[in-house]
């Protein structure tokens, strides 16, 4: 075998390999980590609590009022320092501030759990050792689904294989989606991610081949993501850039224009989808139409978006630098494709004006900017063109160290935010630089 196919072939295997081996080190973290913890008080947090409480609610309950709620966190699995009001007021009557798409992906591994605690002698309410057990399991499945729709995505853009190992390892252990697979498991955005990757998969292969199964996966795909949070719906300002190019964007929306009949039943589809929250306010409060964040909402006049990147006290590209260095990947967009420069640029300032437009743009608790997790599949293209376009060895070694270096840095800022090194909502400058890398302080 000559030098260079033994190469190729060290490096396709690393590419299959690599989601196996990210699997393997993930469960190992939850073993270690989280199985370890009081599964009944430590294990879901803040707004967690409320994406959860539809599957008792539903399964067990057969309240939508969540009267259950002060049985449950008030006295049978009561932590004070965990103990989270998700509940609101509408029409008089109690329902949910958060949405059920979450909820609706963990379905499945709440039946299981409930399925288990069955057979056994532990309280069946929704609550207990294995409900919770059995969900985080489900994460650790939606979030390989994930990336094996990242490593497809980016099969998509002819990255090569070597340099897809790289990038699955990077976005996962070199940023903040490590965090909330582990620890804050039933929070929307690992789904979210799941839902939005798979989504850029199905609609950029409809803009390249037109065929109908492509415009219905895409639908549903949208449904549950505008499901799980109504507001990542804006991923369909980043069909220009997955289309392609030019020519192929406007020849795929010509196509959708011969398309009529299925354009609709992929709208009733979309729609459908999106009534199962409607019908969940209908019976709980009467109304179909509810605003259940009440006096939250966005100021679009008062964007707080350098404070959103690189603020001391939740900056993205300050507790997540890896995504700063993908963004160089910029620099070879510009050069090799226009298009795809301006359409993706144009997205993720859409995106980050937006989300630092949130009334609380630092998102309460929070490692990170936790909104951008469920968009790092753009991220990875960014950074996988970054490995594809260099072409110097001695640049390409460097860039793999800087890779290297920041995820190292993440994981012992992960370790540090999960101890309390790094407070959950007041960072600030001082408190940044006396526990930076501070591992003698853990």
């Amino acid at each position: 075998m000559s030098g260079n196919n033994f190469l190729k072939n060290k490096s396709g295997t690393a590419a299959v390999l690599a989601p196996w081996l990210i699997f393997s080190v993930m469960l190992w973290a939850i073993i270690n980590t989280t199985f370890k913890k009081d599964y009944q008080t430590g294990i879901i947090e803040a707004d967690a609590k409320g994406y959860y409480a539809y599957l008792p609610a539903i399964i067990i309950y057969h309240d939508l009022n969540f009267g259950f709620y002060n049985q449950i966190e008030n006295k049978t699995y009561y932590n004070p320092n965990l103990s989270y009001e998700y509940r609101r007021q509408h029409n008089g009557e109690t329902i949910n501030k958060y949405y059920v798409g979450t909820a609706l992906f963990l379905l499945p591994f709440f039946l299981m759990g409930h399925t288990i605690t069955l057979l056994t002698d532990l309280p069946s309410d929704g609550y207990s050792f294995y409900y919770t057990m059995m969900v985080h399991l489900g994460a650790l499945f939606y979030f390989m689904l994930a990336l094996f729709g990242i490593r497809k995505l980016l099969k998509s853009y002819q990255i090569n294989k070597n340099g897809i190992a790289i990038v699955l390892i990077a976005i996962v252990f070199g940023t903040n989606l490590f965090y909330y697979v582990v620890t804050e498991f039933a929070m929307s955005h690992l789904y979210s991610l799941t839902a939005i990757t798979w989504f850029c998969i199905t609609i950029r292969k409809y803009f390249q081949a037109h065929k109908i199964k492509h415009l219905i996966f895409s639908a549903l795909l949208l449904g549950l993501i505008a499901l799980i949070r109504p507001v990542n719906i804006l991923v369909v300002l980043a069909i220009p850039f997955l289309s392609g190019d030019y020519k192929q964007f406007v020849s795929g929306l010509k196509s959708l224009l011969t398309k009529k009949r299925m354009l609709f039943i992929s709208a009733i589809l979309f729609m459908l989808l999106l009534s199962i929250q409607l019908i969940i306010y209908k019976i709980s409060t009467g109304s179909f139409i509810v605003y259940s964040y009440k006096e939250e909402g966005f100021n679009f006049l008062n964007p707080q978006i350098v404070n959103f990147l690189f603020s001391y006290r939740k900056g993205m590209f300050v507790y997540t630098p890896l995504l700063l260095l993908s963004m160089s990947g910029f620099y070879f967009l510009f050069r090799s494709n226009r298009f795809h420069a301006y359409t993706l640029l144009g997205f993720l300032f859409i995106l980050v004006y937006i989300f630092s437009s949130w009334h609380m743009w630092f998102y309460g608790g929070s490692f990170s900017q936790r909104v951008m997790v469920e968009f790092y599949a753009f991220f990875a293209i960014l950074l996988a063109t970054v490995l594809q376009k260099i072409r110097s060895s001695k640049l390409k070694f460097i860039l793999k160290g800087i890779i290297v270096l920041l995820i190292i840095v993440c994981q012992i800022q992960t370790y540090q935010y999960r101890r309390m090194q790094i407070h959950w909502s007041d960072m600030n400058k001082q408190k940044y630089w006396e526990v930076f890398m501070r591992i003698d302080k853990l």
